[in-house]
């Protein structure tokens, strides 16, 4: 699948123009146009992956294109394709494949792994592999396999007399811990330092309910609805809303618009923080204390979700071979190594995620291991063409529930109501 490109070698120039760095020998009409999201750490991760690219390969220039903002990423991403002006490469996560692949966006990238020399497909986390087919089809290459885990700071439970989370604690342990470390600092009866914080999305409640026994939808190979309004669902939902209209533990709508419980945990104003790997390149940059991960509280049952991220090629891209030589260095294991020296992975690579490089780093987080331990109980949402419709109606109704503007029952019925219409699209 690889070509041959006559351009002549050049040096490697690095030029910033309105979002958009071009690596190369200047604007061709064989440049690959690569886009991505992040903070300003992450979008270095990425420009050190494209600088290991065309070293190898410099008669390929890549233009990196990037936005702060995930938001505004996907929208771009939507009007590109609209437009039929996609990006030839970008990384989307699998929850968000199936609004793509549905419409013919993707260049299916199953027979180009089959006839790569350099991956196959048993070199990659089975579970990483297995989330991005769709209708028997492989449409993107995973970059990594993350599970959501509890980011937490050491000096704060230090300063409480609490012992650093354990790797089998329970949803009590966690309540215990948030309750200790919420706290007004001045007396003035506000709080100045929350126990946690976690976005309210079905994507960060989705393995308490299953933690709890319960399912999100009635059949995970061939969903017809929601399950939320379920008995086990329902009581899961609760203890998540409860933490912060009960409990208070966690910032209430007014705080978290003031300041973003991210920002909070970045300034030492919040002592646990929900999230993916993808985060460790700004907590990198935290110079004012100790931080590590722990694995999600447990339940009656164990059960983590799966976060995981790809590289797809958009259909019309009239540069796939030279797009798919990217892809298969950014998945290589020289590739995957240089995402890894910036924090930004788990490695979708099994050789490069066991390897000392990753499990014994020399910057935090220090208990990496905890991505890998936690494999086996990891889930994933379905992979369906309607799943990101389905998602994002959800969201706003357990978002209603988390700041108390609903019940949490009203807020489950009404999210099982709404998206039945987007389950039927499926039949």
């Amino acid at each position: 699948m690889r070509s041959s490109w006559p351009l002549p070698l050049c040096l490697l120039t690095l030029t910033l123009l309105g979002g958009m760095l071009l690596v190369g020998c200047g604007r061709s009409e064989n440049a690959v146009s690569f886009m991505v999201f992040g903070d300003p750490e992450e979008l270095a991760a990425y420009q050190s992956l494209v600088a290991g690219f065309t070293a190898v390969h410099p008669d390929i220039p890549i233009e990196l294109r990037h936005t702060p903002s995930l938001g505004e990423y996907r929208q771009r991403l939507a009007v590109g394709f609209s437009a039929g002006t996609p990006p030839d490469v970008m990384l989307l996560n699998y929850r968000r494949i199936g609004a793509f692949a549905g419409q013919g966006a993707f260049e299916p990238l199953g027979p180009y792994l089959a006839q790569s020399d350099r991956l196959h497909e048993e070199d990659f986390f089975p579970e990483a592999i297995a989330a991005f087919y769709l209708d028997g089809q492989l449409w993107c290459i995973p970059q990594n396999i993350s599970s959501l885990v509890v980011y937490y700071n050491q000096d704060l439970f230090a300063a409480a007399g609490l012992e650093p989370p354990h790797v089998d604690w329970t949803w009590d342990d966690f309540l215990a811990a948030a309750r200790a470390l919420t706290l007004d600092l001045n007396g003035d009866g506000r709080i100045d330092q929350y126990g946690a914080g976690i976005e309210p999305s079905l994507y960060r409640l989705a393995p308490f309910i299953w933690q709890n026994g319960g399912e999100l939808v009635d059949d995970p190979a061939r969903p017809t609805r929601l399950t939320l309004d379920s008995p086990a669902a329902l009581e899961a939902f609760t203890w998540f809303a409860n933490l912060q209209v009960v409990e208070g533990v966690v910032p209430s709508a007014v705080a978290e618009s003031a300041e973003s419980s991210e920002s909070r945990f970045l300034n030492g104003r919040l002592a646990m923080y929900f999230n993916s790997r993808r985060g460790v390149p700004t907590y990198r940059t935290i110079s004012g204390f100790t931080w590590d991960i722990a694995p999600l509280p447990q339940h009656r049952e164990a059960a983590g979700i799966l976060h995981s991220d790809a590289y797809c090629m958009a259909a019309v891209s009239t540069n796939k071979e030279a797009a798919w030589t990217f892809i298969e260095y950014a998945n290589s294991v020289e590739g995957q190594q240089r995402m890894l020296a910036t924090g930004r992975t788990v490695p979708s690579l099994q050789a490069v995620a066991q390897s000392p490089r990753f499990l014994e780093p020399e910057q935090p987080p220090l208990r990496s291991h905890i991505f890998l331990d936690t494999l086996p109980v990891m889930r994933q949402v379905p992979t369906i063409h309607q799943w990101v419709t389905i998602e994002e109606a959800a969201n706003r109704e357990i978002e209603r529930a988390f700041y108390g503007q609903v019940s949490v029952r009203e807020a489950a019925e009404t999210a099982v109501q709404r998206t039945t219409v987007y389950f039927q699209l499926l039949e």
